[in-house]
């Protein structure tokens, strides 16, 4: 009974102290402070605050908390602040007068030539905006900055800056006013944020400046309007003469993101700087899970700079092929996947067996010894991580002298490299899995190295797990044009449905995104691993990253072109011009599946910047039926304010449809067999209304339909439309009869119009819910 009752005190001591230690810890995060983003409604501010929103806006911050400071104020693309508040301060700051919102700051991360030539810009036919023209659009890019001195900022023959341009080059310990000229037009930075999460800037290891310490805001900013640069290179790879897709065009950069993120407060902040600056196009390779666009920081700012006339174009994530992997799928936002080039920069494996296989690899370096070497499958030298090379997970003696098998995934591809190179080994196979596929990114590696698909790996693993000696050896070969089938959907892009809104489809097309060589910082070597002491001005990356800025310099050229047409018609062009079709005529392909890709993967398709100058007919789009898109959302008069600073209340006499929004492309919710109506013989009928807007020649189009499903039957009416002036607008109906299928069954469908020179295509995704 001692025994028992000594056990029983003990568990009664252990019970009171861990509820204890948890009171504690619940008692600490209270009052643990996070950054959150409060949104104002100016209808409601005081009249004896006279019109100053600065006080009002401390007067509601002093009334939760007497230590807390403004991290910043804004007024152009939201009302409100940023500051840090406990969860208590910030649930008794909602309750205030005058709050729309409290939202918690959201950390957003970066969705890490020959392009011209790919995208047809090369071809002497092709009649461009004139350089004058040009000359006149801003591109303003939120990301990690800028190398000022880099070639492609070069300013030679560009003439006055534009005269509505309002910003300025914010100065640093690393960047003076003279790093910006007539090519690099503003730069800022935005750390406030980003030091209230991490403490000060340690400014020597980044610049507390406009100064890019990372190479992605460079990379960036050059591809979209990167001045001409002969000679240019990669280590020697893809050598030839680079430009950004708008090589006249006006580059300024807002710094949001540092080597810890990107940060809510500061993204807000850059938006709102390139707004008021004056930028025509807005680039963010950024992007954050998915949310409601009222809770959205990057839409909410995209929707105010969308209504003053600028279009934002965002890449859609990396998270492919993961279906519903998407971010930056707000209407008013061009969301961007990746696909490939007609480029590659091939290695070879050449095995024991004398099997050879085909790879890829930017490794420039000593080459191996002459004759076959030692290999190895990593999971049968590693310690812990199995087949992916984790750091230190290799054991030095089964792996020195030896070429190593390692799966990609896991960390960076690069870095396996180094991991190799630590242990002693002197070659690096680096293998696909199921996930990636065929799809083959190219890596300054730091030791011969072959990037090989999943097939490749999967028949040198066998041969290894065969052979009682291995052997093998690597060799490069140089950068080869040309390549087929290009472009293929690489496996990182992000995939649709769009879950937030089903009835859009997203992305809305994809544009060059693997293996694009752009300018680099000098702060860093081109894998950005601190270990990497190499410097180069050019770099081969990729990314939905790099698809963003590619049709943010288009835009700026559709712009130049048409400086009068809305965001929404610069990207109906880009859209309904965008081609799914080789010209064998098969569709193109999904890397990640050697098979057809859908809409789900490409949206209207791949980019045709010549075709997008002349589109014929454009769907052109409005505040006001952004405002119905949210209604039909069943969204409150407060959340449509937060999301777009209006003071709007749906007509609740009027029945608003998603389907009714006039976007370039179709995306329909169907009922299934178990769903509202039942049964295997219930169907579907949904009316999606569309207006065309004549931007070209007086012409008669006529429409065309197809579906790769029999469950869905298609009428437009009316069949044809005839426009005889210019900015004439017509209205047509579809109307779409669903049968009843499984949930989670998807298909597609296509509709063009077509005046005999012009195609004006949409695509049409279906979803079984």
């Amino acid at each position: 009974m001692k025994k028992a009752s000594k056990s029983v005190l003990l568990v009664t001591l252990m019970v009171l102290v861990i509820t204890h230690n948890c009171e504690v810890v619940a008692e600490e995060s209270e009052h643990v402070k996070k950054t959150y983003i409060i949104h104002m409604d100016k209808s409601q501010m005081p009249a004896s605050f006279d019109d100053d929103h600065v006080n009002w806006y401390g007067s509601s911050l002093k009334a939760v908390s007497d230590s807390a400071d403004m991290l910043y104020t804004y007024k152009t693309v939201i009302h409100g602040y940023s500051t840090r508040l406990t969860a208590e301060e910030a649930e008794q700051l909602e309750k205030q007068p005058g709050i729309l919102s409290v939202l918690p700051e959201r950390r957003y991360e970066l969705h890490t030539t020959r392009t011209p030539e790919f995208l047809g810009l090369g071809k002497s036919e092709v009649v461009l905006p004139a350089s004058d023209k040009m000359g006149e659009v801003i591109i303003g890019v939120v990301d990690t900055g800028v190398w000022p001195e880099l070639k492609s900022y070069d300013d030679t023959g560009l003439g006055p800056v534009p005269s509505g341009w309002k910003g300025s080059c914010q100065q640093g310990k690393t960047f003076n006013s003279s790093s910006c000229n007539k090519k690099l037009i503003g730069a800022a930075f935005f750390s406030n944020g980003y030091e209230a999460a991490f403490g000060p800037v340690d400014e020597s290891v980044e610049s507390k400046s406009p100064r890019d310490d990372d190479g992605h805001g460079t990379h960036t900013s050059t591809t979209a309007a990167g001045s001409v640069v002969t000679g240019a290179s990669f280590l020697g790879y893809a050598p030839g003469t680079a430009r950004g897709m708008a090589p006249q065009a006006r580059v300024a950069t807002y710094k949001a993101c540092w080597l810890g993120g990107c940060f809510g407060s500061d993204i807000i902040a850059a938006m709102e700087k390139a707004v008021e600056d004056g930028v025509d196009v807005l680039s963010l390779s950024i992007g954050g899970s998915q949310s409601d666009y009222y809770r959205d920081t990057v839409a909410i700012g995209a929707f105010s700079a969308a209504a003053q006339g600028i279009l934002v174009s965002c890449s859609a994530g990396n998270g492919g092929p993961e279906a519903g992997s998407l971010s930056n799928v707000a209407p008013w936002i061009t969301t961007v996947g990746a696909g490939t080039l007609d480029r590659d920069f091939p290695a070879y494996v050449s095995l024991g067996n004398a099997k050879k296989f085909r790879g890829i690899s930017l490794y420039r370096g000593t080459a191996l010894s002459s004759g076959l070497i030692p290999l190895v499958d990593a999971r049968n030298a590693s310690s812990s991580s199995g087949d992916l090379c984790s750091p230190d997970s290799l054991i030095p003696a089964k792996v020195a002298g030896k070429i190593v098998v390692c799966d990609r995934g896991g960390t960076p591809r690069v870095q396996k490299s180094l991991v190799v190179k630590k242990a002693g080994g002197v070659g690096m196979i680096l293998t696909n899995t199921e996930t990636y596929g065929e799809e083959l990114v190219a890596d300054a590696y730091f030791l011969p190295t072959a990037a090989v698909g999943q097939k490749a790996g999967d028949a040198i693993k066998s041969y290894i797990a065969s052979d009682s000696n291995p052997t093998a050896t690597i060799s490069l070969g140089e950068t080869e044009l040309g390549v087929q089938p290009s472009p293929v959907v690489a496996a990182f892009s992000s995939r649709g449905p769009n879950f937030v809104t089903l009835e859009l489809l997203k992305p809305d097309l994809i544009a060059p995104g693997m293996n694009i060589l752009a300018g680099w910082t000098g702060a860093v070597g081109p894998t950005g691993l601190p270990e990497d002491k190499r410097r180069v001005s050019f770099n081969i990356i990729s990314g939905t990253s790099m698809s963003c800025p590619h049709v943010s310099g288009l835009a700026a050229l559709v712009k130049a072109a048409h400086p009068d047409w809305s965001p929404a018609a610069i990207k109906s062009a880009l859209m309904t011009t965008a081609y799914s079709n080789y010209k064998t005529g098969e569709t193109i392909e999904d890397v990640s599946t050697g098979s057809a890709a859908t809409p789900f993967d490409y949206g209207a398709g791949h980019v045709d910047p010549v075709a997008a100058l002349d589109p014929g007919l454009v769907y052109d789009l409005a505040v006001e039926d952004y405002l119905s898109f949210l209604c039909a959302l069943n969204y409150s008069a407060s959340q449509i304010k937060q999301t777009t600073k209006k003071a709007f209340t749906c007509d609740s006499s009027k029945k608003y449809s998603l389907g009714d929004l006039n976007y370039p492309s179709f995306s329909l919710a169907l009922d299934t067999s178990s769903g509202q109506g039942g049964g295997t013989g219930a169907s579907t009928t949904l009316k999606y209304t569309r207006t065309l807007t004549n931007v070209g020649a007086a012409a008669t189009y006529k429409v065309s339909v197809s579906s790769l499903t029999r469950s869905v039957k298609m009428s437009v009416e009316p069949e044809s439309l005839s426009f005889s002036d210019a900015y004439e607008k017509k209205t047509y109906t579809v109307t779409f009869v669903a049968s009843s299928l499984p949930s989670g069954t998807a298909s597609f469908g296509r509709l063009e119009w077509s005046d005999g020179k012009h195609i004006v295509g949409s695509p049409i995704a279906y979803t079984w819910i």
